[in-house]
């Protein structure tokens, strides 16, 4: 298979333990496959690839190896049910998920892939597979993208500096397959933050203040709501105490928050009829709540949140789930600033409820994890949920970039 200069760095690289955190659409998949396949080479090897779950060993292996090896003549017997190929030299190449980890205790394996491991339960690992690697004095490669400063970022780190193991960290410009002007597309488009980590493999910090990228430069007053033709876009969530809403107005590429409501110890009803005092009958009103409201309500009559918002006339905007937690909040913070430094989402001063909560809305400490115990959690959450709807967020590049010469500066060993 064709590497690129930063692949062909850890291919060379005879370290037993690699470790290589690299950006989006670097060439992950392909790397691993042609590390699979010449492990597998040499007679009796027994080589496994393990993802987070079987979807992505389907899709991001499958095919390409099963190509791989009947171009090859490789191939004795592919077993399509069992994700495993039996060489015509004795090897074997077995593809599984880590979400059944204890299925994977008791073997020997001479290689081991484990791809996107921040993914995983590091279980997966320490206490499963690396016990599998003791008979055969066999090798393995995480290779994945940066998810924070989790036991990813623990094992890269250790790598520095440890006998038999070796770290790499290589950009998605680096990789060399994806046009550079689309990169700075994603840059322009993406916060801080998620750039970092999605396009330049950075283990960045997560720690502290959840909408970090919220300044004094996002309040702004705001009066175009007053035409009545102008459309609402309420975003909403669901509790007794307090029932929060963010009311918005959408203008080009600005979504302005000219208004909120919180009322404590409420339902949907009456939250409907608040919505009716400010702004009228006749307003084209959109709201995107929580998606948990399809199922249950906060009312005694028994009718989901849902159905009470549609039959007020409202347009219902909603999912049967919620949409991630960190791809919402990464919209958010995309729309407050993006790489480029231009602000998206602007909130009236009179919010005061909300600009309370996405200043003082954090993560638990040394995790990823947004704190539901502070109470700054469901004015934020109501922001997601119409920022994310509107503004989503996109991480994945085009791909249809053929470099004519690799342009590349690394693949560097750290």
């Amino acid at each position: 298979m064709r590497l690129s200069k930063p692949q062909q760095l850890v291919s060379d690289d005879p370290t037993r333990f690699r470790v290589v955190a690299a950006g989006r659409r670097w060439g992950k998949s392909t790397l691993a496959i042609n590390e699979m396949a010449k492990f597998a080479r040499m007679p009796g090897q027994r080589v496994l690839a393990v993802a987070p779950t079987y979807k992505q060993c389907k899709n991001i292996w499958w095919n390409d190896l099963k190509s791989l090896m009947i171009e090859k003549r490789w191939a004795k017997k592919i077993n399509e049910s069992d994700l495993q190929i039996t060489l015509i030299n004795g090897s074997t190449i077995t593809l599984r998920s880590s979400e059944n980890y204890d299925a994977l205790r008791g073997a020997k394996y001479n290689f081991i892939v484990l791809d996107e491991f921040a993914d995983m339960n590091p279980v997966v690992w320490y206490q499963v597979l690396r016990p599998t690697l003791s008979d055969t004095q066999g090798h393995a490669l995480f290779i994945g993208s940066p998810k924070g400063r989790n036991h990813m970022y623990d094992l890269w780190l250790m790598a520095h500096d440890t006998e038999d193991w070796s770290s790499y960290q290589s950009t998605t410009l680096e990789g060399g397959w994806v046009d550079p002007e689309e990169i700075e597309a994603a840059k322009r488009d993406l916060d801080e933050r998620t750039f970092e980590q999605e396009y330049e493999a950075q283990f960045v910090n997560y720690a502290g203040v959840i909408f970090y990228a919220f300044e004094q430069d996002n309040v702004q007053a705001w009066s175009g709501f007053a035409d009545q033709r102008t459309p609402i876009h309420i975003g909403m969530d669901f509790n007794n105490s307090p029932m929060s809403a963010v009311i918005a107005t959408k203008t080009h590429e600005i979504l302005h928050i000219f208004d909120e409501i919180e009322i404590w110890g409420s339902n949907t009803n009456e939250m409907v009829q608040e919505i009716r005092n400010r702004y009228g009958m006749n307003r084209q009103i959109y709201v995107y709540p929580d998606a948990s409201g399809m199922r249950k309500t906060t009312n005694s009559g028994g009718v989901s949140d849902h159905i009470i918002l549609q039959n007020a006339g409202f347009r219902l905007v909603a999912d049967s789930t919620n949409p991630s937690v960190a791809d919402s909040i990464a919209s958010v913070n995309a729309m407050f600033r993006s790489g480029s430094g231009e602000r998206k989402l602007l909130i009236d001063p009179k919010c005061r409820s909300l600009i309370n909560s996405v200043t003082k809305w954090t993560y638990k400490p040394d995790t990823r994890i947004p704190d539901k115990n502070s109470g700054h959690d469901h004015m934020a959450d109501a922001l997601r949920y119409v920022t994310h709807r509107l503004f989503p967020l996109q991480v994945k590049p085009k791909t249809d970039y053929v470099p004519t010469t690799h342009r590349h500066v690394g693949g560097r060993p750290v």
